[in-house]
C-alpha cells in the first residue's frame, strides 16, 4: 500500500494498491471507506502526478464510478 497524503479539506489521506485495485480512503471527517476493484490505471495517475486533487479522484474513481464496491470501516 502507498500512503498519499496532501493538502484537501475533504480527504484526509488515501492508501493505495496499484497491484490489487484496493483503496482506503480516509476523510477529514474520521470516516474511512475501503474500496475495492479501483481502476489500477487511475490509482498509478494519482501516484505519479502530485497535482491530482484527492476529493476530485476520489469521487470520479471511487464514490462516482460504477465497477467499485465499498466497505465502511472504522
Amino acid at each position: 500500500m502507498f500512503i498519499i497524503q496532501r493538502s484537501s479539506s475533504a480527504v484526509e489521506h488515501i492508501a493505495a494498491n496499484p497491484i490489487t485495485g484496493a483503496v482506503d480512503v480516509v476523510f477529514t471527517n474520521g470516516l474511512r471507506y475501503e474500496y475495492d476493484n479501483v481502476s489500477r490505471r487511475a490509482i498509478v495517475n494519482l501516484l505519479l502526478n502530485p497535482n491530482i486533487s484527492l476529493g476530485f479522484w476520489v469521487n470520479a474513481n471511487c464514490v462516482g464510478s460504477a465497477r467499485t464496491s465499498y466497505a465502511a470501516a472504522w
